[in-house]
């Protein structure tokens, strides 16, 4: 996992974001937050370069960066920190991600094609114009998700969490939602199709009937724990 070293500028709270020596090798610790980086364009470039010649990148803190036209491409991410990034016209297939972190980050423009994620965390994030076609994102938190015109078509998103998130022109066509949680999301123009909607949960109260979907993707809500 990144290293939860603060940042040395006295009154921040915030942790220090990873660093890098003169040979391009990863710091396990490094000085200041991304806000207090005195260089963040040389910071950034280092950042670039370190991702570009690794495939495997473990522990990496990258909190508060913008990756812009990067391609990640069958990258592999453990135990990373990409918590209120933004990233921007991403064309990339197959990345990886193990225990990772991206809450409160934003999505623009990104395909993330078959796209393998587990024990990641989207919290709070911005979606907007991202495909995951064909992705495994299995027991992700995607709880606060802000989600508009994007797409999870033909995933597996076995024991998620959408907890109030808000999709709009978001579709879940053909994907495997069983034991995913949709507890009391804002949902317009959200399409379900070929999804197996009985097994996943949509209401605390194991209602019937979910509001507001097509009539033919209605899912059947599945009571979990205490009715009361």
């Amino acid at each position: 996992m990144f290293s939860y070293s603060k940042c040395k500028v006295l009154e921040c709270t915030h942790f220090a974001i990873s660093d890098f020596d003169e040979n391009g090798n990863l710091i396990e610790s490094g000085k200041f937050c991304y806000a207090h980086t005195p260089n963040k364009e040389e910071l950034q470039q280092k950042m670039y370069t370190y991702i570009e010649n690794h495939d495997k990148i473990i522990g990496l803190n990258a909190s508060g960066h913008t990756f812009k036209n990067i391609n990640l491409s069958h990258k592999r991410f453990y135990g990373c920190n990409f918590s209120q990034c933004f990233f921007i016209g991403l064309q990339t297939n197959g990345i990886r991600s193990r225990i990772s972190n991206f809450d409160f980050s934003v999505f623009s423009d990104c395909n993330l094609l078959e796209s393998n994620m587990q024990f990641t965390s989207f919290a709070g994030s911005k979606f907007s114009h991202v495909l995951f076609t064909g992705s495994d994102m299995i027991q992700n938190n995607f709880c606060g998700l802000t989600s508009f015109q994007s797409s999870f078509d033909d995933s597996d998103l076995y024991s998620s969490y959408f907890i109030n998130a808000k999709l709009i022109d978001t579709s879940f066509r053909n994907c495997n939602i069983k034991e995913t949680v949709f507890y009391e999301i804002t949902q317009q123009n959200v399409s379900f199709r070929q999804s197996n909607t009985n097994a996943a949960i949509f209401d605390k109260r194991g209602s019937a009937l979910f509001t507001g979907l097509e009539e033919l993707n209605v899912p059947r809500g599945e009571t979990k724990g205490p009715t009361s």
